[in-house]
């Protein structure tokens, strides 16, 4: 079951509001605590708020500050469209929106308003925002001024396009459809659309786009002259009042705006005498043009009427006014009930509610992307802190990634070095690490110096390690780092961007060991590819696995993309797919898959396969049609160290994607390898890790 949905268009006016009022006052019959967010809003004026989120809160009542519902303006966002700074605001929405989650049973999220500039980019923005969130989406289509070929092109196109994406659609809804081709777009959507997706159509409502005396007079900056009160009045009609009183008498309409000059008294006495008359329809509000006002003896007498209508001046002409208020786009305001409850009666009307709670109740997300990953991975650590051992204080990357992971309160850290040299490091880098907070521990003078010489005494005396080289030992930053580890004095290590992979696993082969039950010591990346996040293994450690190795490589994989909540897809990966090919190393591969399926049958694993089929579902389906895998997978074993490590690195390079790791796997305590080509994000993410696997511990 899903906790949120996304109300997205692919354009602007498309009625976004309707399906929000409604689909929040469905929910709320289900449950109480209902949240609202939208990540992106339109600019506000100093001290104003988004009208639809302020409509929202209001006529519901919902508990949440305003600036809880949102994250960015429009202007920030569009400020910064092809810089590093989108995956800033992304992080951001997320935070946002899982402090929202965590505190309501159900959040419907909005998505942007398409006004103004920059709306290809809006619609790529809402796809992202949707996808990061694991939101289904339903989207809006305006079928306004469209013909039913239109409408049909305009819906199967946002399909496509949020499917191209592998962002999931829950349903379709057509609105502001007009009546008489309400039943054709209905049949010829329905038959062109997969049977999983929801189809609503929703006709054209008059009173629904209607705006507002208040809307009117804001939009044309109007001066209020009379009925200030009476501003809720709603404008169905407009008509300009440039001819002859009886003629003019003939076009009056119900809730009819009349735009005039201001000195034609005979039509605002005219208007108000209408109102009055059980013969006329009402009138609106008159709006009185080109700067002009009636005459005082005009004015005394509207001053002594006891039944007034909302009367505005502008400056503008009446032509210029006329095609302003043409262009008024009305929106659903917390003061307008009467349109409100317009709305959510029109939803309750045309939405099938059953068929749509199944969907949220049945909707299952796939996958998990990049983002939501770091996210989840900081919101674990953070869950239950572990002490972090980093041996390398004498380089500045650590030093700035220490100073992320405290600011962020993520770990708690010891830093092995001088720490006079780290002080002045600190210094130097302008970077905001509290020394008070970290441990800077130098080997040679700690207080557990000659404890942790004994211990790796007794631990090694039998692999002819002296004392003497036991003292030796523990004055190298990896070994010390490692006995903390030992000893319980920390829960787990990160090192390796001073030093090789060997200098810093070397100390765990020798006293921390491997888990019962597991006969290699293994790695895995967790590569953040633009859409997804996939496990490859082993990148890091083991040159040539034999067939058994690789299927302990595999099932340790398994376990930990399941730990850290990706669903273990399995693909053993080699030249060749099924029983294509032949060769000793496609058959080390087919035996490794069969050990797999004989000691963990429960896991998904397909092999030998090769990397596209395992990842594109077109050629997977091609070379193996009936796979479970293929075309999924989401764990990658590569045969040898040779094939993974350069595949890893060029997909790290080609694609920009994140590698965070590498993570070693089977140790009985957590001891995490660097690149000494190291990021600060590697090292923070890579600490974040270990933290995790310290919990599992």
């Amino acid at each position: 079951m899903t906790k949120t949905i996304f109300i997205a268009s692919a354009e602007p006016y498309a009625g976004k509001s309707v399906i929000a009022l409604g689909l929040v006052n469905m929910l709320l019959s289900k449950t109480k605590k209902i949240g609202f967010f939208k990540p992106i809003i339109s600019q506000q004026e100093p001290g104003r708020r988004d009208k639809h989120i302020e409509a929202i809160i209001n006529h519901f009542s919902l508990p949440i500050p305003y600036e809880d519902t949102f994250a960015f303006t429009r202007q920030e966002v569009l400020q910064h469209p092809e810089s590093e700074n989108w995956g800033e605001m992304i992080n951001t929405i997320i935070s946002k929106f899982k402090k929202l989650e965590e505190d309501y049973d159900f959040t419907v999220i909005e998505g942007s308003d398409f006004l103004g500039e920059g709306i290809a980019f809006e619609f790529e923005s809402n796809a992202a925002i949707a996808k990061n969130l694991g939101a289904p989406v339903l989207t809006i289509i305006n079928g306004e001024n469209k013909s039913t070929a239109q409408i049909i092109n305009s819906a199967l196109n946002v399909l496509r396009n949020f499917e191209s994406r592998e962002v999931q659609v829950l349903g379709i809804v057509a609105n502001r459809v007009k009546a008489e081709q309400v039943d054709d777009v209905r049949e010829l959507l329905r038959m062109q659309l997969p049977d999983d997706i929801m189809l609503t159509v929703i006709p054209w409502e008059k009173a629904l786009q209607s705006p507002t005396m208040r809307e009117i007079t804001d939009a044309l900056d109007a001066k209020v002259l009379f009925g200030e009160h009476l501003l809720s009045s709603q404008v169905d009609n407009y008509v300009t009042g440039a001819m002859m009183l009886p003629n003019f008498l003939n076009h009056i309409k119900e809730n009819v705006l009349i735009i005039t000059p201001g000195d034609r008294g005979d039509i605002v006495i005219g208007a108000l005498q209408a109102n009055l008359s059980t013969n006329y329809p009402k009138v609106a509000g008159i709006v009185l043009t080109a700067g002009t006002i009636p005459e005082e003896p005009v004015i005394r007498l509207i001053e002594g009427l006891q039944t007034i209508i909302p009367i505005i001046a502008v400056q503008q002409g009446t032509f210029g006014t006329t095609t302003a208020i043409g262009a008024i786009h009305s929106r659903i305001t917390a003061d307008n009930t009467k349109k409100i409850e317009l709305a959510i009666d029109t939803f309750e009307k045309y939405v099938d509610m059953k068929v749509l709670d199944d969907k949220i109740i049945t909707f299952q997300p796939e996958g998990i992307t990049p983002h939501m990953f770091q996210y989840q991975l900081v919101k674990w650590a953070k869950s239950q802190k572990k002490h972090i051992v980093l041996p390398e204080g004498n380089d500045d990357r650590i030093l700035r990634a220490a100073a992320r992971l405290i600011s962020q309160n993520v770990v708690d850290l010891t830093i092995l070095g001088d720490p006079a040299e780290v002080a002045a490091a600190v210094k130097r880098l302008g970077i905001d690490l509290d020394l008070n907070v970290v441990r800077i521990v130098n080997p040679a003078n700690s207080e557990n110096y000659e404890d942790y010489v004994e211990t790796l005494y007794e631990l090694r005396k039998n692999k002819n390690v002296n004392l003497e080289m036991a003292r030796d030992l523990m004055t190298d930053v990896s070994y010390f780092g490692t006995m903390m580890v030992y000893k319980g004095h920390a829960d787990g290590m990160v090192s390796g961007a001073v030093h090789t992979t060997q200098h810093t696993i070397r100390p765990a082969l020798q006293f921390i060991k491997t888990k019962p039950g597991v006969s290699i010591v293994s790695s895995i990346f967790f590569m953040c590819l633009p859409d997804r996040v996939a496990i490859f293994g082993d990148c890091a450690v083991n040159p040539n696995p034999t067939a058994s190795q690789l299927a302990d490589i595999a099932i340790s994989s398994a376990e930990s993309s399941a730990r850290f909540g990706i669903e273990p897809r399995i693909a053993m990966l080699s030249y060749s797919s099924g029983t294509s090919g032949e060769g000793e190393d496609v058959e080390r591969v087919r035996e490794a898959t069969a050990i797999v399926k004989e000691r963990a049958p429960q896991l998904k694993v397909e092999g030998p396969i090769q990397y596209d089929a395992a990842v594109d579902p077109i050629v997977g389906n091609q070379k193996l049609s009936n796979s479970e895998v293929a075309g999924r997978a989401s764990v990658l074993i590569f045969p040898d160290l040779n094939t993974g490590n350069n595949t890893y690195k060029a997909v790290q390079r080609e694609t920009g994607a994140l590698a965070i790791g590498p993570m070693l796997q089977g140790l009985n305590k957590p001891i995490n390898d660097l690149s000494r080509g190291c990021t600060v994000d590697d090292i923070f993410n890579t600490v974040v890790i270990t933290a995790i696997q310290c919990q599992q511990e």
